[in-house]
């Protein structure tokens, strides 16, 4: 399959809504905060639940966030908008840099999902189907959830509902890092010195460079498979911080694999910012989920 590439400009039409049968009002959205998922090194590891009044149970999108791994907060999740459409959203905590490295963090959303799976009728959702989105740093643990299952070493063993599948169904990345050895070749500023949260996440020293081993280990395009998840990424052309050579290279394995893939390329976005998440780019985003859950 050919990687999608759209590459939008002021010029283009905005992509029509689907139709709105599922749109519920905001003002009835249902939050519970501060649920306490998993307990890991004397912290309390948290995630707040988003829940739309609808008489069946809502679809779970996952969110992670973003801030370098080093810092950020699951609080006003970028897509919560997503709830006025007919799906829950639980936004999740992770260990960040200051606490442990690399792989505590994505050990921590496997737990939240497991969690989640196991109180789906506590709350009311749909925990057969679960998609994950996140940005940046939280883009990069998104890809790693939709690549990695499986893998033993990935999967880790934090909270305690191990008998529960972390496995996800969709994957968005907004601007995440998807392969870390590549990051050393094109992006060495950033990939070797505290400038970029990477760096501390996978143990670096400052002025030395780090094993390839450690940067593929970290990287979700070292798991790609035949049998992962669709996938929908967003990526600003003129981003500095994240190059949009990470984005490219996991649709290229992606479309290589013949996997389900697109990536959206904002012409004079950089890295962040409302354009992602607003508009025609959150529709894209809404129509990804709806066709995705329905399947």
């Amino acid at each position: 399959m050919n990687v999608l590439l759209i590459r939008y400009s002021a010029a283009i039409v905005v992509l029509a809504l689907l139709p709105s049968a599922l749109q519920a009002d905001q003002a009835f959205i249902k939050i519970e905060r501060d649920l306490v998922f998993a307990e890991v090194g004397g912290q309390k590891l948290k995630l707040d639940l988003y829940l739309p009044p609808t008489r069946e149970r809502a679809p779970l999108v996952v969110w992670i966030h973003g801030g370098g791994w080093r810092r950020g907060s699951r609080n006003a999740p970028r897509i919560a908008e997503i709830t006025n459409h007919g799906f829950a959203l639980a936004s999740i905590s992770y260990r960040l840099t200051d606490k442990a490295i690399f792989p505590a963090q994505i050990h921590d959303c496997k737990a939240a999902v497991r969690w989640l799976r196991a109180n789906a009728d506590r709350f009311g959702y749909n925990a057969e189907w679960i998609a994950v989105a996140g940005s940046s740093a939280g883009g990069h643990l998104a890809l790693l959830m939709g690549t990695s299952g499986g893998v033993k070493e990935i999967e880790g063993n934090v909270g305690d509902n191990l008998n529960q599948s972390s496995t996800v169904q969709a994957v968005i990345d907004y601007y995440g890092p998807s392969d870390f050895v590549l990051r050393g070749r094109t992006q060495p500023g950033r990939a070797y010195t505290n400038e970029s949260g990477s760096f501390a996440l996978l143990g670096g020293v400052e002025g030395k460079k780090l094993d390839r081993r450690t940067e593929a280990f970290a990287s979700p395009a070292t798991y790609v498979s035949a049998d992962d998840l669709p996938l929908l990424i967003f990526h600003g052309k003129v981003d500095t911080t994240v190059l949009l050579d990470q984005s490219e290279h996991i649709a290229k394995l992606y479309a290589d694999a013949g996997l389900k893939v697109e990536l959206v390329v904002l012409e004079k976005a950089g890295h962040g910012g409302k354009a992602f998440f607003e508009g025609q780019h959150f529709d894209k985003t809404q129509q990804f989920l709806t066709m995705q859950s329905i399947r």
